[in-house]
């Protein structure tokens, strides 16, 4: 039978790499966002094994609706991807605490409540599930100007511990991924504008070149498969070892 995926931000950057990778391999993929016009786009490009739904996941009252509309049409899920997320460059000081609670609420509650509704629907079905989540470099070390992106990133690698440690005895593993310097529009804009920046990243990175988009949805087929069976509350760097670089 065909397996069904959620990944959320799915229509760009590292989502759309993932949910490429998960329909070269027969998997049913819908992709989240907010963004209609960049999810029919990219619907477009990845053909009929692809669904794009509209929905803000910073709406918490949508996503109990969410799942079940998709568990109504498929009957299941197996593999979520909680990889929607925002950030903010901003000095320390001048972070308000809404901009400081905008973040959480996306990237650290709005992934707790999806990835609850989800597995009530997987323990209902007796699915065998993965679940991945996103993390990133600002989880390793400190990154300057991005204190509630790393405070939410931070918190997604607890979460994934705390998750596989509740749910692998039910047959649900979780794990995370930790992109590292990745080589996508977002990334490159950043980079390109400010040479100093991209030095360091290369001159940390003992592979010497950003990752490729492709590079994160490889490790995310890998990890909701039954290769990755006995596999699970593992943070994995994909980083060309940026993280031990020195």
């Amino acid at each position: 039978m065909k397996k069904i995926a959620i990944v959320t931000g799915g229509g760009s950057g590292l989502g759309l790499a993932i949910a490429e990778k998960f329909i070269q391999n027969n998997i049913h993929t819908i992709i989240v966002g907010r963004d209609e016009k960049k999810l029919g786009t990219a619907q477009q490009k990845l053909g009929h094994l692809c669904e794009a739904i509209s929905c803000d996941l910073s709406d918490l009252s949508s996503i109990p609706t969410l799942v079940n509309s998709i568990v109504e049409k498929h009957g299941s899920v197996d593999i979520l991807v909680n990889n929607a997320g925002i950030n903010m460059k901003k000095e320390f000081t001048e972070v308000t605490d809404q901009e400081f609670q905008n973040i959480l609420l996306t990237n650290v509650t709005a992934v707790f409540s999806l990835s609850r509704e989800v597995v009530k629907c997987m323990l209902e079905k007796q699915i065998k599930g993965s679940i991945i989540n996103i993390s990133s470099m600002a989880s390793q070390y400190g990154i300057p100007k991005v204190i509630a992106y790393t405070a939410s990133k931070s918190a997604i690698e607890g979460m994934t511990r705390a998750m596989a440690v509740d749910l692998s005895p039910r047959g649900i593993r979780v794990n995370c991924i930790a992109p590292g310097f990745i080589a996508t529009d977002m990334s490159a804009k950043a980079l390109n504008n400010d040479p100093e920046r991209k030095n360091k990243v290369l001159g940390r990175t003992p592979m010497g070149e950003l990752g490729q988009p492709s590079d994160i949805g490889d490790a995310a087929v890998f990890l909701a498969s039954d290769a990755a069976k006995y596999i699970t509350g593992v943070v994995l760097p994909v980083d060309g070892g940026n993280s031990i670089g020195f």
